[in-house]
């Protein structure tokens, strides 16, 4: 049976008034903040290495599944193709990156996914550039891997959160922060920031980042729990958690407000060239973290295949 697609527009302001918001917002979060608008840097050269260019053109979101299809059990038959989401969102040949879960069907064992993506369309061929990071059951240790070179395949399972683009160069918003004096991390300070300001308008956002500095704190998911996971408690008890150093190279998504669409509201993985990667939740060294974004507001939503049930755990 096919996904069911839902489909809407995401309010889009200017670059310099995005710009003006966002270095407001983060001041309140960090001591030093600089943000402009300028051209994309080739993102397919270290240390990004990513498979496309840039991250312009027709730029949108899909969020796919849900952690509902994980926890308090996973349904395993949820395995999605990022070739053809990139046809479900009308962009066949897109640049996909952001933040999901592995195919446990291909790696043989539940983990993390980076997913980056030129997808296949127009003629040409995909290249993909995702990485995985799963859990040595034998050391309890992180394990990176190249997952399109290693397992040869574009498929995520359970839930993931894309943001799709032409992959083209163009004008990005660079975000320049460091020495954190807040509670929130860098990725939440951002969407918090766009929620106060736009209110009932709902702005989603996608691009990368580097933690030039310092260390933070990731986890991987470890095979699946034979029990069922019933409270975020739980879930944490399940989960591998450790600080990771930089640099880490950092694929995001947020969205500030739900419309009623079931969405995660944030979702950043990362990984590295030195062995680490998976989920972000914060940097561990405020005082001497160092960040370096570029982002790109998103013109559309796609809810793809949107759990009929929600429970609320785990979402973070």
């Amino acid at each position: 049976m096919a996904a069911r697609i839902e489909k809407s527009v995401f309010h889009v302001p200017n670059l310099q008034e995005l710009c003006q918001v966002l270095q407001e917002g983060l001041k309140k979060n960090f001591a030093n903040v600089q943000v402009s608008v300028v051209d994309c840097p080739d993102l397919s050269q270290e240390p990004f290495t990513f498979a496309a260019a840039g991250i312009c053109g027709k730029p949108r979101i899909a969020d796919v599944g849900g952690v509902d299809y994980l926890l308090p059990l996973p349904q395993t038959e949820k395995i999605y193709n990022l070739n053809v989401i990139a046809n479900q969102v009308e962009l066949p040949g897109g640049f996909i990156l952001g933040a999901g879960a592995a195919s446990f069907k291909a790696m043989g064992v539940n983990a993390e996914l980076m997913p980056n993506v030129s997808t296949k369309g127009d003629g040409k061929p995909e290249v993909n550039h995702s990485y995985s990071a799963k859990i040595d059951p034998a050391t309890g240790g992180c394990v990176l891997e190249k997952y399109g070179e290693t397992y040869k395949t574009c498929d995520c399972a359970l839930l993931a959160n894309l943001f799709i683009s032409e992959g083209k160069p163009g004008k990005v918003i660079e975000v320049r922060s460091s020495r954190r004096t807040g509670q929130s991390n860098f990725v939440s300070c951002m969407r918090e920031t766009l929620e106060q300001h736009y209110g009932d308008k709902s702005v989603g956002m996608g691009g990368t980042f580097l933690i030039q500095t310092g260390k933070a704190k990731l986890h991987v998911m470890p095979e699946f729990s034979p029990c069922p996971l019933n409270s975020n408690e739980a879930v944490n008890n399940w989960l591998k958690f450790f600080d990771m150093s930089a640099p880490l190279i950092s694929q995001s998504v947020f969205v500030s407000r739900d419309l009623g669409f079931d969405l995660r509201l944030e979702h950043t993985h990362c990984f590295s060239h030195h062995g680490e990667g998976g989920h972000y939740h914060y940097d561990t060294t405020p005082d001497n973290v160092e960040y370096l974004g570029y982002f790109v507001p998103a013109e559309y939503l796609y809810r793809i295949d949107r759990p009929e049930k929600t429970h609320k755990i785990g979402p973070d």
